[in-house]
C-alpha cells in the first residue's frame, strides 16, 4: 500500500461484550508492527475503558488532544501520541457520549479520516454496540474484524452485517474470528471442537470466517492483571504460548491485505470528496451563471449589500436577485397601498419586516375579468399566510399614466408567455442574506429552496 498519507483503517467490533474485543486490537496493532517495522501502525478507541492508554502511553507525555477532538474536525496527524512498543496512539475521551448527538451522519468518520494524514495502518476499538460512532467506524474501515466466541456473540453479529445491507454497503470488509476458544472443549459429531462448530455456523449463515483463531488462555488473561494497573503485549510477555503464534498468523493475514490494497477506502473517500467538491461548484457557478445580474424593477445591477430577495420560477426558466429597496417599495406600495407619503410610517417598516421573515408566490390566473396574479405570502416553511388576487395592468394610475406597473414588468419578465399571455407556471420570491446573496445557489441552501418550491407548487389550490 503506498498511499501512506491515506490509513488502511481495521475496526474491531462486537456488540457482545467479553469476546476479547480490546485484546484484539490492541495487540493486533502491536503484531503488525513487530512484523513490519516500517509500517506506521495507529490505533484509538471508541470505548471509554482507557485500555488503550494503559498499554501504550508513556507517563509524563504531555497531552495533545483525545479521540472527541478527532471528531470536532481536528486532524488526526495531530492529535497521535507517540506509545510504546512503537505504536502511535490517540487517547480516548470520557465525553464521547456528550458528542454523539453532533455526530448525525454515520460517514462522518471516513470523511475525517479522508483528511486526517495518519499514515499506514489505523486500527479501532469500538464499543460493545451499534450506536452512530460504532457505525461511523464500521463504514469507514477496509477490514471489519467480529470476534466471536459462542453461539450467542455469533447470532449478535447479524445486525452489523444487516446494517450494511440497508446501507447497500458491501459486505466482503466483514471477517469473523473464533476468540477465546477453549481447546479442551470436544464434541461428538462433525464438529469436533468449538472454533469448528463456530465456523460452520458462520459459513451457514454466509458470513466470511477467517481460518485463523484466538486460543483462550489464563496466561494471556494474566496480561491485564497486576498491581500496577498496567496492560502487558502477548508479543513480549506470552511468548510460546500457541496464541502468541495464533497472532502472528492473524498479523501476516492481514499484512497480506494491506499489501493488496492499492486504494483504502480513506483514499477512495478523499476522491469521492474531491470530485463531489468540483461537481457542487461546477452546479454552483452553473446556477450563478445563468440568473438575471439586474434587478427586475430598477434595472440595476445588483450584489452584495443590495440583493436582499432572490426569485425563481417553477420551471427555471428565469432566476435573479432583487434590490431590496426595490422588492420593498413594490409590496409596500402595490401589494399593501401604502403611498410614498407614508414610506417612512411604522405601516411601512412592519411590511419591510415580516418581508424578511416570508416568501411569497406569484401566479398567473384568468377568471374571466382580464389578466390576473394571485399573490400570496407564506412562512418560510411554506405554510400559507395570506392570499389575494390583484389584477395585471401595463400602465399604473389613470388613463393618461404611462408609469409602468411593477407588478406587471415582474410577470412579464418572469413568467411571459405567448400573445401577451403568462406561461402555467409560479414564481417564487425568497428573502437572502444581502451580504452573501448568493449563498443560497450552493448545494445544501438550494435543495432546500428546491424542496420549498416543490412543496408550495403542491399546495396551491387549484384554479377553475
Amino acid at each position: 500500500m503506498e498511499n501512506h498519507a491515506y490509513p488502511y483503517v481495521i475496526t474491531v467490533s462486537s456488540e457482545k461484550g467479553g469476546v476479547g474485543k480490546t485484546t484484539l486490537a490492541t495487540n493486533l496493532a502491536i503484531f503488525l508492527r513487530a512484523l513490519h517495522e516500517e509500517l506506521p501502525v495507529s490505533i484509538f478507541s471508541f470505548d471509554n475503558h482507557f485500555s488503550v492508554d494503559k498499554m501504550f502511553e508513556f507517563k509524563g507525555q504531555a497531552p495533545r488532544g483525545t479521540v472527541a477532538d478527532l471528531l470536532m474536525e481536528t486532524s488526526g496527524c495531530d492529535l497521535l501520541h507517540t506509545g510504546q512498543y512503537g505504536i502511535n496512539y490517540i487517547p480516548s475521551s470520557s465525553d464521547l457520549n456528550d458528542l454523539k448527538g453532533a455526530i448525525r451522519s454515520p460517514m462522518t468518520l471516513a470523511r475525517l479520516l479522508a483528511q486526517s494524514r495518519i499514515p499506514g495502518v489505523l486500527i479501532i476499538d469500538t464499543r460493545p454496540d451499534l450506536d452512530i460512532l460504532t457505525q461511523n467506524a464500521l463504514y469507514a474501515a477496509d477490514r471489519v474484524l467480529i470476534p466471536v466466541k459462542d453461539m450467542p456473540s455469533l447470532e449478535n453479529c447479524r445486525n452489523i452485517f444487516e446494517t450494511f445491507d440497508k446501507r447497500g454497503l458491501d459486505k466482503k470488509s466483514l471477517s469473523l474470528i473464533p476468540c477465546l476458544i477453549d481447546e479442551r472443549i470436544k464434541f461428538d459429531g462433525p464438529f469436533r471442537d468449538q472454533k469448528s462448530l463456530l465456523r460452520a455456523y458462520a459459513v451457514n449463515r454466509g458470513y466470511r470466517c477467517l481460518n485463523t483463531f484466538i486460543s483462550k488462555s489464563p496466561k494471556v488473561e494474566s496480561l491485564n492483571t497486576n498491581p500496577d494497573g498496567r496492560i502487558y503485549p502477548i508479543l513480549t510477555h506470552a511468548r510460546g504460548t500457541d496464541v502468541h503464534g495464533q497472532f502472528a498468523e492473524l498479523a501476516r493475514t492481514i499484512l497480506d491485505e494491506i499489501s493488496a490494497t492499492t486504494e483504502p477506502r480513506a483514499l477512495l473517500f478523499h476522491q469521492w470528496q474531491t470530485a463531489e467538491t468540483d461537481r457542487k461548484k461546477a452546479a454552483f457557478f452553473g446556477r450563478l451563471s445563468g440568473i438575471k445580474q439586474e434587478c427586475l424593477f430598477c434595472g440595476q445591477q445588483v450584489g452584495n449589500g443590495s440583493a436582499g430577495y432572490f426569485f425563481e420560477t417553477s420551471d427555471g426558466g428565469a432566476s435573479g436577485f432583487l434590490d431590496t429597496e426595490c422588492f420593498a417599495g413594490f409590496l409596500t406600495a402595490n401589494i399593501y397601498g401604502i403611498g410614498p407619503e407614508q414610506a417612512a410610517s411604522p405601516a411601512a417598516q412592519m411590511v419591510r419586516d415580516v418581508a424578511r421573515e416570508s416568501v411569497f408566490v406569484c401566479r398567473p390566473v384568468a377568471n374571466g375579468a382580464g389578466q390576473q396574479v394571485e399573490f400570496s405570502r407564506l412562512n418560510r416553511d411554506g405554510s400559507p399566510l395570506q392570499r389575494k388576487d390583484f389584477p395585471v395592468k401595463e400602465f399604473e394610475g389613470g388613463f393618461l399614466s404611462r408609469e409602468r406597473s411593477k407588478l406587471h414588468l415582474l410577470m412579464t419578465e418572469t413568467l411571459a408567455g405567448q400573445e401577451n399571455g403568462f406561461r402555467d407556471g409560479v414564481l417564487l420570491i425568497h428573502p437572502v442574506n444581502p451580504q452573501e446573496p448568493e449563498s443560497i445557489l450552493k448545494e445544501e441552501p438550494y435543495r432546500e429552496f428546491m424542496r420549498l418550491k416543490r412543496k408550495i407548487v403542491e399546495q396551491l389550490p387549484a384554479r377553475a
